[in-house]
Protein backbone atom coordinates (compact mmCIF):
# COMPACT_ATOMS: atom_id res chain seq x y z
CA UNK A 1 0.00 0.00 0.00
CA UNK A 2 1.44 3.24 -0.85
CA UNK A 3 1.60 5.87 2.04
CA UNK A 4 0.64 9.11 0.92
CA UNK A 5 1.91 12.23 2.28
CA UNK A 6 0.27 15.68 1.44
CA UNK A 7 1.66 19.13 2.75
CA UNK A 8 -0.47 22.20 4.12
CA UNK A 9 -0.36 25.53 5.40
CA UNK A 10 -2.75 26.58 7.95
CA UNK A 11 -4.66 29.47 6.09
CA UNK A 12 -6.59 30.78 9.24
CA UNK A 13 -8.21 29.77 12.70
CA UNK A 14 -11.57 29.93 13.46
CA UNK A 15 -12.71 28.79 17.00
CA UNK A 16 -12.10 25.01 17.22
CA UNK A 17 -11.39 24.68 13.05
CA UNK A 18 -8.60 25.69 10.80
CA UNK A 19 -8.78 25.82 7.10
CA UNK A 20 -5.43 24.14 5.66
CA UNK A 21 -4.54 24.96 2.30
CA UNK A 22 -2.22 22.28 -0.05
CA UNK A 23 1.36 23.41 -0.90
CA UNK A 24 1.93 20.48 -2.39
CA UNK A 25 -0.27 21.39 -5.17
CA UNK A 26 -1.66 24.37 -7.48
CA UNK A 27 -5.22 25.06 -5.54
CA UNK A 28 -6.81 27.54 -4.58
CA UNK A 29 -9.54 25.29 -2.09
CA UNK A 30 -9.22 25.18 1.57
CA UNK A 31 -9.91 22.44 3.91
CA UNK A 32 -11.23 22.62 7.08
CA UNK A 33 -10.35 20.46 10.11
CA UNK A 34 -10.85 20.26 13.51
CA UNK A 35 -8.26 21.35 15.60
CA UNK A 36 -8.30 18.48 17.88
CA UNK A 37 -6.64 17.03 14.99
CA UNK A 38 -3.91 19.06 14.70
CA UNK A 39 -0.73 20.10 16.69
CA UNK A 40 -2.14 22.39 19.66
CA UNK A 41 1.25 24.92 18.88
CA UNK A 42 -0.67 26.07 15.19
CA UNK A 43 -1.00 29.17 14.08
CA UNK A 44 -1.47 31.10 10.83
CA UNK A 45 1.06 30.00 8.65
CA UNK A 46 2.15 27.39 10.31
CA UNK A 47 3.43 24.63 7.70
CA UNK A 48 1.94 20.78 8.58
CA UNK A 49 2.73 17.63 7.05
CA UNK A 50 0.03 14.89 6.57
CA UNK A 51 1.06 11.39 6.72
CA UNK A 52 -0.64 8.29 7.90
CA UNK A 53 -3.92 9.87 8.86
CA UNK A 54 -1.71 12.51 11.56
CA UNK A 55 -0.54 16.14 10.95
CA UNK A 56 3.21 17.01 12.12
CA UNK A 57 4.71 20.74 11.88
CA UNK A 58 7.69 20.88 9.60
CA UNK A 59 9.50 24.02 8.97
Amino acid sequence: MLDEIWYYVVDSIDGDYANLKRTDLASEEVMLVARALLPPEINVGTHLKYEMMQYTIID
